[in-house]
């Protein structure tokens, strides 16, 4: 007689599942996601580490730089080179305790330039936030309110983007640069009004499309159907899922005011220099632009250090801009 092999106990369906879909990875949020896509950017996670190692040499300038950066050395009046360079002059050839030289008052270039790194970052960052608290409430609003209110706030942004920016900043830092508004800090405090008065157009148009496009979403009308208010629907519903493309656009806004900021201290209105001892913002790189163009046979690097610097620093925001635009691009795949 035959002994039958005991049947196996059937297991549960969603036992089943499990072992079927056990290896299945966890759902990413969509700024996981974004996060890994940018880490696959080796060009933008090269700028944010160089990025945050202007951020540390900004904050601690005082301890990095070895000289003074407004405190006439020695050799006033003579350009000592780079400490690279050998001169036939005693007091011009290149030492490592100077090691960019000096300027024709004795002024170390490497201090000044770590000290200008100051500038550009607040220049960068500062205005940036302010073009963002205007464009994108202002987008919001055109957006989500429609009709004669969004046609109000188009032409408003239509006058302003009109306006040519360059000029606008040109009339605002002579009509004002004596007051006691263009006096603060330097002049960065105007400088500040400047970049953000007429460079948050192009955010509120952003901010604009984004959420014509998402108020017709559904989760938007079964928000609005179930008796949110509007205010509540813009906070928690428009504004989390307009947020990449505001990013993005304000990684590109900081390099943008970076040039402006050179360009009005090239053109010698812009950040005023500060000769105290203890000045936080002494100097800015495109003042030291300005001081090395007018040096450069005598003293080349016042010139190309400055100039490097804000290339580099203008790259690095570039490329991470880039990054972060493909990395919240929902279209990406992994």
């Amino acid at each position: 007689m035959s002994t039958l092999a005991p049947t196996a106990t059937p297991q549960p369906l969603e036992h089943q599942a499990e072992r079927t879909l056990g290896n299945v990875r966890a759902p990413r949020s969509l700024w996981s996601n974004a996060w890994r896509r940018l880490r696959r950017n080796k060009m933008a996670m090269v700028s944010l580490v160089y990025l945050g190692f202007l951020t540390i040499v900004a904050i601690f300038a005082p301890a990095i730089a070895p000289h003074n950066p407004v405190q006439a050395g020695a050799d006033a009046g003579t350009f000592r080179q780079a400490a690279w360079i050998a001169s036939d002059n005693a007091k011009r050839d290149g030492t490592w305790d100077h090691p960019l030289g000096t300027d024709s008052i004795g002024r170390d270039v490497f201090s000044r330039l770590v000290y200008g790194t100051r500038v550009s970052l607040v220049v960068g960052f500062i205005p940036m936030i302010f073009i963002l608290l205007i464009g994108v409430p202002v987008g919001l609003a055109a957006g989500f309110g429609g009709g004669s209110l969004d046609n109000l706030l188009r032409r408003l942004t239509d006058v302003v983007y009109a306006f040519p920016a360059l000029l606008f900043f040109i009339i605002m830092q002579i009509s004002l640069g004596e007051t006691y508004v263009g006096k603060l800090l330097n002049g960065l405090v105007l400088l500040f009004i400047t970049l953000s008065v007429v460079s948050w157009t192009g955010v509120a148009r952003l901010v604009r499309g984004d959420t014509l496009a998402l108020k017709e979403k559904e989760f938007v009308e079964a928000a609005r159907t179930s008796g949110a208010s509007t205010g509540r629907i813009i906070l928690r519903h428009i504004l989390p899922n307009a947020l990449g493309p505001i990013i993005v656009a304000g990684a590109f806004i900081v390099p943008g005011a970076i040039i402006s900021e050179a360009i009005l201290s090239y053109l010698g209105i812009g950040v005023r220099p500060d000769v105290s001892l203890n000045a936080p913002f002494p100097t800015s790189w495109g003042r030291m632009i300005l001081d090395g163009y007018k040096s450069w046979e005598s003293q080349l690097w016042m010139l190309v250090a400055p100039s490097a610097a804000v290339a580099l620093i203008t790259l690095a925001f570039t490329f991470v801009g880039d990054g972060l635009r493909d990395a919240l691009d929902p279209r990406e795949q992994l």
